[in-house]
């Protein structure tokens, strides 16, 4: 998705990965000109050493709502780009939305992805979803699907007991962004930085992935040097001290329960549902890492999305909260939500940047 300079720039991130032991390749149509870069570099790897690029796993994804007619032709130019005859994998991009597990069910995705599985140009199908809990869980639990891309990092881990079903189930997990949307980890604040010590922010992040047993890591370079994590984090799984790492872990939570004080969000979310539609926790979950960690720009970056993000992110920010009350009282914590709807809008609301991709 990032590696988008130049096919030139492709094929150095692609080569670089290889050497580094990284072994699966993700991409889609929706991320600009990266299929076709990746083609290209997928060729030119096979040239210089096929034994390299026999070794990959290839995945890419297509959207939800097109007919079959359209289905099977944008999966057939998918092939075109990559210059294969089969992926891998092929999931459904953003099944966000009941209309979207719907259409992979019983509507004409059930009928694409049984095509393309039955033609043999797709090894197996699974989904990416930024979607809500429950939807993800009755994704998983149809068993239509052998993967599935979720939103579990460190720093958001609402979806982690998803994902810990999932692997149970024998359904492959991948971790989506971990370093970006995780936390913009390859470029923490000071704060956070200190709080993750011994580790850097992005390496106990990763370690604290491994050690939850998500099958998939993904690095999203942008050029050959940000592939230096994957050989540090190579043997991780293998060397890691557990307890070296629940230490570290401890510190990182004791040290933002103290900048948080009393107002700390525990994430219970039992202060919903919300009259106003306000997605109390996944706000106040902004706020803890804004002031608990020293991570506002991450949180203004991800605040600034809300409503201009379509079905890929919240619709309702916090200044919707007409201060009714009806959360106050199923607080554990008794937290003054209002006043920290209304700081966290205070902290965080500001002039929104360009998406990386749409």
């Amino acid at each position: 998705m990032r590696a988008l300079d130049s096919p030139v720039v492709m094929e150095a991130v692609l080569d670089a990965a290889v050497a580094a032991g990284l072994n699966h390749i993700e991409t889609a149509p929706a991320y600009g000109p990266a299929e076709a870069f990746l083609g290209r570099a997928l060729a030119r790897l096979g040239e210089r050493d096929p034994a390299g690029r026999a070794a990959l796993v290839l995945t890419s994804k297509l959207l939800p709502g097109a007919d079959l007619d359209d289905g099977q032709a944008q999966l057939r130019a998918c092939l075109r780009r990559l210059g294969v005859e089969r992926l891998d994998n092929l999931a459904v991009h953003g099944l966000n939305r009941p209309e979207h597990l719907a259409w992979a069910l019983s509507g004409p995705g059930a009928e694409l992805l049984a095509w393309a599985t039955g033609e043999g140009l797709v090894g197996q199908v699974g989904f990416s979803s930024h979607g809500d809990t429950g939807l993800i869980d009755a994704a998983l639990a149809s068993g239509r699907f052998s993967f599935c891309s979720l939103h579990v990092h460190l720093f958001d881990q609402e979806r982690l007991p998803l994902a810990r079903a999932a692997l149970a189930a024998g359904i492959g997990v991948m971790a989506i962004s971990p370093a970006d949307k995780g936390g913009r980890l390859h470029d923490p604040p000071a704060a956070l930085v200190a709080d993750c010590a011994p580790f850097a922010p992005l390496e106990l992040a990763y370690r604290f992935l491994l050690a939850e047993g998500i099958s998939t890591l993904t690095l999203g370079a942008a050029v050959p040097a940000d592939l230096a994590w994957a050989v540090r984090l190579a043997d991780a799984g293998a060397t890691s001290d557990g307890r070296e790492l629940a230490a570290a872990l401890a510190r990182l939570e004791a040290a933002g329960r103290e900048r948080l004080g009393a107002d700390r969000c525990g994430q219970c979310r039992q202060c919903l549902p919300c009259p106003n539609a306000v997605p109390i926790p996944a706000l106040l979950r902004l706020r803890n890492l804004a002031v608990g960690h020293g991570m506002e720009p991450f949180a203004t970056e991800r605040y600034n999305l809300i409503g201009r993000a379509g079905h890929w992110w919240e619709a309702v920010d916090a200044s919707a909260c007409g201060r009714c009350g009806d959360c106050l009282p199923r607080c554990p914590l008794q937290l003054p939500i209002p006043d920290l709807l209304a700081d966290t809008h205070r902290r965080l609301a500001a002039a929104p940047r360009r998406r990386l991709w749409g």
